[in-house]
C-alpha cells in the first residue's frame, strides 16, 4: 500500500468506530492544550514583562526595604524587621542622586480604594499611587487630557490627582470632562488635573484602574511617614552611568540611614532588568511544568491508543488474514497499523492546538495580555504526538503483522 492508501485506510477505520475514536481524540487534545496553553501563556507573560521593562527604561534601579522576589515566609519576616525607608530619607536620597545626573522617582501605593464623585463611586479595587513628577516618564504613562503632576504640586503638597481611564469611565460616563472636578478618597478630596492614556492590563491586572496623587499628600493622609516604607526608582543616563549610580546609591543610603561601617545594608538595590530576568525564569519554569503535565496526559492517552489498536487488531483478524493470503507483506501490515496510530495522534494534536488557540484568545481578552500559540510549541506538540503514536502503536502493529494467515482466516 502507498502512503496515501495507508492514510485513507486509517480514516475509514476511524469512521467505522466514531465513539472510540472521538474519546481517544479528546484525551490527546487535552494533553496538547496543556502543553500549548502553558507555553503560550508563559511566553506571552514573559514578552509582556519584557515590553514593560523596556518601556520603563533598561537602566533603571529599584530601591526598597526588601527584595522584589521573596521565596519564603522566613525571608519575609526577616526583611520586614528592617527599618522602613521613610519619606524624609527618600527625599534626601533623591536630591543627592540627581546631582549626579540620574533621575529619581519616589513611589508608594495603597490598594482596595473606593473613589467617589457625587453619587457615583468605583468598586473598592482602585490603586492609589503616591508619587512625584518623575512617575509618568519613568513608568511610561502619558496624559490623554489635562496635565501630569508637576514639581509645585509635590513641593506644596497640593490636593490634586491624575486619574486612570478606568476611573474616568466609572465616575464620568459619556463625554463628561473630568478636569477640575473634585473626587473623594476616604476623607480626602482631590481636584482632577489630568487623565492618563489607557495602557491595558498586565498579568491580568488593569494598569488604568488607578489614581496618582503627590507623594507628600499620600504619606500625610494615607500612611504613617515613619512606619511606611517608600520605594525609589532611579534611571541612569546609560549603561556606563548605571554602575556609578549603583555605587553612589549604596553610599548615599548608608549615610542617610546611619549604617555603621561593617554592618550589612538594611535596604535592597536591584536592577529592574534583573527583576525581569528572575520573573522570566520563573515563568519559563511554569511553562515547562505545564508542558510536563501535558506530556503525562499524552502518555495516558497513548495507553488508550494502544488499547484501542489492540481491540482493532482483534476485530480485524480475518481482514488481516485475507490481506496476507493475497500477498500482503509483514511490512505493509505493520505500516498500516502504525499509520493509523500516527494519524489518530496527529488529528488529536491539531484539535488540541485549535482549542489551545481559542483558549489563548479568551485569555487575551480576560487578562489583557496578547497570548498567542508559539509556533515552536505547536511543532513540538505535533512531533511529540507522532512519537506517542509510534511508541504506543508499535506493539499492536507488530502483533497484527505477525499473525499467521491460516489462523487469522479461521478466526471467528
Amino acid at each position: 500500500m502507498r502512503a496515501f492508501e495507508y492514510v485513507t485506510s486509517a480514516v475509514d477505520t476511524f469512521r467505522s468506530q466514531p465513539v472510540r475514536t472521538i474519546l481517544t481524540l479528546v484525551s490527546i487534545a487535552i494533553g496538547i492544550v496543556a502543553i500549548v496553553g502553558a507555553g503560550g501563556a508563559a511566553s506571552a507573560l514573559e514578552q509582556s514583562l519584557s515590553n514593560e521593562i523596556t518601556a520603563s527604561g533598561a537602566y533603571t534601579l529599584v530601591i526598597q526595604r526588601h527584595p522584589s522576589i521573596i521565596t519564603s515566609g522566613e525571608e519575609w519576616r526577616r526583611y520586614m524587621r528592617r527599618r522602613p525607608v521613610t519619606y524624609v530619607q527618600a527625599s534626601q536620597y533623591k536630591h543627592r542622586i540627581e546631582e549626579s545626573g540620574a533621575q529619581a522617582m519616589l513611589f508608594s501605593s495603597a490598594s482596595a480604594m473606593t473613589v467617589r464623585f457625587g453619587n457615583e463611586h468605583t468598586d473598592p479595587d482602585v490603586t492609589l499611587v503616591g508619587s512625584d513628577d518623575g512617575f509618568f516618564p519613568l513608568r511610561n504613562y502619558r496624559i490623554a487630557a489635562g496635565r501630569p503632576l508637576v514639581t509645585d504640586d509635590i513641593v506644596h503638597g497640593r490636593a490634586v490627582a491624575v486619574i486612570g481611564n478606568d476611573v474616568r469611565q466609572d465616575l464620568f460616563p459619556g463625554d463628561t470632562d473630568p478636569i477640575g472636578k473634585e473626587i473623594q478618597i476616604r476623607n480626602q478630596r482631590f481636584t482632577i488635573v489630568g487623565v492618563l492614556e489607557p495602557k491595558g492590563g498586565i498579568f491580568g491586572q488593569s494598569q488604568d484602574n488607578m489614581v496618582v496623587v503627590p507623594i507628600r499628600v499620600f504619606v500625610r493622609a494615607f500612611a504613617d511617614e515613619w512606619n511606611y516604607s517608600i520605594s525609589i526608582f532611579v534611571q541612569a543616563r546609560s549603561a556606563a552611568h548605571l554602575e556609578q549610580v549603583f555605587d553612589e546609591s549604596i553610599g548615599i543610603l548608608r549615610s542617610i540611614r546611619t549604617i555603621a561601617p561593617g554592618e550589612e545594608n538594611d535596604f535592597e538595590i536591584e536592577l529592574l532588568a534583573s527583576i525581569a530576568d528572575q520573573l522570566g525564569s520563573f515563568l519559563r519554569f511554569v511553562g515547562l511544568f505545564g508542558a510536563f503535565c501535558g506530556a503525562i496526559a499524552l502518555v495516558a492517552a497513548g495507553v488508550g491508543i494502544m488499547n484501542i489498536m489492540l481491540i482493532s487488531v482483534k476485530e480485524r483478524t480475518r481482514e488481516i488474514g485475507v490481506r496476507k493470503a493475497i500477498g500482503a507483506t509483514i511490512r505493509s501490515i505493520l505500516m498500516q497499523f502504525l499509520v493509523e496510530a500516527i494519524v489518530l495522534c496527529q488529528v488529536g494534536a491539531l484539535g488540541g492546538i485549535a482549542l489551545g488557540a481559542a483558549l489563548s484568545a479568551a485569555l487575551s481578552a480576560l487578562a489583557g495580555v496578547d497570548v498567542t500559540v508559539p509556533l515552536s510549541w505547536a511543532i513540538a506538540s505535533m512531533l511529540l504526538c507522532m512519537l506517542v503514536g509510534v511508541a504506543f502503536g508499535a506493539y499492536p502493529a507488530w502483533k497484527a503483522a505477525r499473525l499467521s494467515p491460516i489462523d487469522a482466516l479461521r478466526y471467528e
